[in-house]
C-alpha cells in the first residue's frame, strides 16, 4: 500500500578524512553511511562479458524469441488448460511449495541492530517500487518506477549509471496513488528468450494488466514496447489495494498478488470469495503462451477441481499483499499484507490457505466490535503489529547473503510510514527470534534481493540502501 506522506529529510553530514561521507537521517536513530569511493562489498569480483560472449547472448535472443517484436494487444479469452510443473528453469526445493513451512535456518549469530547505508549513488528516481536482478553474467539490475518506466544498470560497477530500459507511460494509469507500474519478473530463461513480465494499472476501464514483453534482440539494455503480449486483465472496482507483485516460484510458475479491490473494509467481500481473482495470490503457467495462445493452470493448483472457484488461485483471504518473496533456500512464500485500520501482518503462505480477510485483521476479528468471529479454516499470520508499530507493511526477503551472519536465515520486513525494519527467524511452527533492527525515517516502498542473497531497501526519498553494522 503506497501512501503519500509529507516527510522532511534533513541530512546532517560530516566529512571524514578517508573521503567517506557520513550522513544522519533526521530523527532516524541509525546512521546512513555513504561511501562512493569504494566498490560495493556485496559485489563479487567478476570479468565483464567480452564481445564474443555478448554476441552469443544477442544471438540467443534473436534465435529463440521468434516473433518477439510483433505487436500483441490481447490474448484469446478461453478456458485455461492444465499443465504439470515445468521441467525447465530454476528449481529451488520444489517440493517445499505445497507443504508446511520449514525452519528458515540454524542461525550463525543472534539478531542485532543494524544501520543502513546508501548504495548506487547515481541511481535516484521518484517512486521506485521494485528492483529485479538478472541472475546471469550480464550483471544487470532493473529498477521499476511507478510512473511506467524501467531503468537498467550494472549493479557490480564501481559507479553504476542507469539508462532507460523501457517506457510504457502511455499505457500506465497513475490516477490513483496506489496505481501505476507495480511489479516486474524476469523469465526463468531470461538469458535465452529475453522475456519479462510486468504488472501495471490501466484505465478505460480501470483494470490491472499482466503482460509479457521482450528485450530488443540487438540491444541487451533496451526492451521493445511493441512486443507486449497481454496475459491477464483483472477489473478493479477502486484505485487502491492492487497488490502488484509478480515473481516466478520454485517450479517455474508465475505468482501474482491482487488486493481485495479497494475502498474500505472489503465491501464486496472479495477476500473470502473464490469466484473472483481479487484478494488472492494467483499461480499460472505462462510457458504455454506461444504454443496455445494463453496461460495454463498448473495441475497441482488447489482449486482446479472446484466449479465454484477460480483455478488460478493459490491462496486467498488477503487485503493488499504489498510485496511477497520466496526463500531462495526453502522455497517458502512470505507475504506482507497491509491492514485496514488496526493491524499489519506477515504471512507464510501455503497451497490453498485462507488468510482471513475480511473476517480477521492480524490475529483479531474484523471489525472487532464484539471481538467474536468464526475463525474456522483461517490461517493466522506469523507476525502482526498495530498502529503503534506503523501503518503500512512492506514485505521483504529472507536474508541469504554471507556479509551479515547476524541476519542469516532471518525474514526482513519494514513499514512504509515510519521506516522501522524488523527481522524474525521461524522454525516452521513458530517465531524463535524477532527484533526491530532499524529505526529510520525512510519511506520503504520495497525491498530487493541480489543473486548472492543480499537485501536492498528502496525508499521514496529516491535512494537505495543496504544494511551495515
Amino acid at each position: 500500500m503506497l501512501i503519500i506522506l509529507s516527510v522532511s529529510f534533513v541530512p546532517l553530514s560530516t566529512g571524514c578524512a578517508d573521503g567517506t561521507q557520513t550522513s544522519y537521517i533526521a530523527n532516524s536513530g541509525p546512521k546512513v553511511v555513504t561511501k562512493t569511493s569504494d566498490k560495493p562489498s556485496f559485489a563479487k569480483e567478476y570479468t565483464k562479458p567480452g564481445p564474443e560472449k555478448e554476441a552469443l547472448i544477442k544471438q540467443a535472443f534473436s534465435s529463440s524469441a521468434t516473433g518477439a517484436r510483433a505487436t500483441y494487444t490481447s490474448v484469446p479469452i478461453r478456458k485455461p488448460t492444465f499443465t504439470t510443473p515445468l521441467t525447465q528453469g530454476p528449481i529451488i526445493n520444489a517440493a517445499r511449495v505445497s507443504s508446511a513451512p520449514t525452519s528458515t535456518s540454524v542461525p550463525s549469530a543472534p539478531l542485532q541492530s543494524m544501520n543502513v547505508q546508501r548504495v548506487f549513488p547515481n541511481v535516484s528516481s521518484k517512486r521506485m517500487v521494485d528492483l529485479v536482478f538478472s541472475n546471469d553474467d550480464t550483471e544487470r539490475a532493473f529498477l521499476v518506477l511507478q510512473s511506467g518506466r524501467i531503468e537498467v544498470f550494472d549493479y557490480t560497477a564501481r559507479d553504476p549509471q542507469p539508462r532507460e530500459f523501457l517506457d510504457i507511460r502511455n499505457k500506465v494509469s497513475n490516477k490513483g496513488n496506489e496505481e501505476g507500474l507495480l511489479g516486474m519478473a524476469l523469465s526463468p530463461n531470461f538469458l535465452s528468450n529475453g522475456h519479462f513480465y510486468l504488472y501495471y494499472s490501466a484505465a478505460g476501464p480501470r483494470r490491472s494488466i499482466i503482460s509479457r514483453f521482450s528485450v530488443n534482440s540487438d540491444n541487451l539494455n533496451s526492451a521493445d514496447p511493441s512486443s507486449e503480449r497481454v496475459i491477464l486483465e483483472v477489473a478493479q472496482p477502486h484505485s487502491n489495494h492492487n497488490g502488484g507483485q509478480i515473481r516466478f516460484g520454485p517450479k517455474g510458475f508465475l505468482y501474482i498478488s491482487l488486493g481485495d479491490g479497494g475502498s474500505r473494509g472489503d465491501p464486496a467481500g472479495n477476500g473470502q470469495n473464490l469466484t473472483t481473482l481479487l484478494g488472492s495470490i494467483l499461480r499460472i503457467d505462462v510457458g504455454t503462451l506461444d504454443s496455445s495462445g494463453t496461460y495454463s493452470i498448473p495441475s497441482d493448483n488447489p482449486f482446479t477441481n472446484s466449479s465454484n472457484s477460480k483455478s488460478e488461485i493459490w491462496a486467498y483471504g488477503l487485503r493488499n499483499p504489498w510485496r511477497f518473496s520466496f526463500d531462495s533456500v526453502t522455497g517458502d512464500l512470505w507475504v506482507g499484507d497491509v491492514g485496514q485500520k488496526g493491524f499489519e501482518e506477515i504471512n507464510l503462505v501455503t497451497r490453498g490457505g485462507n488468510y482471513g480477510w475480511n473476517v480477521m485483521e492480524g490475529f483479531h476479528c474484523y471489525p472487532g466490535a464484539d471481538g467474536s468471529c468464526d475463525r474456522s479454516g483461517l490461517e493466522s499470520p506469523v507476525a502482526a503489529y498495530d498502529r503503534g508499530g506503523g501503518c503500512s507493511v512492506t514485505g521483504g526477503y529472507v536474508y541469504r547473503g554471507s556479509r551479515l551472519p547476524e541476519l542469516s536465515g532471518a525474514y526482513v520486513y519494514g513499514d512504509y510510514c515510519n521506516g522501522k525494519i524488523w527481522a524474525l527467524r521461524h522454525d516452521g511452527a513458530q517465531i524463535t527470534e524477532q527484533m526491530q533492527i532499524v529505526d529510520s525515517s525512510l519511506s520503504i516502498s520495497s525491498f530487493a534481493q541480489s543473486p548472492s542473497g543480499e537485501i536492498f531497501i528502496l525508499s521514496f526519498d529516491e535512494k537505495i540502501y543496504r544494511f551495515i553494522r
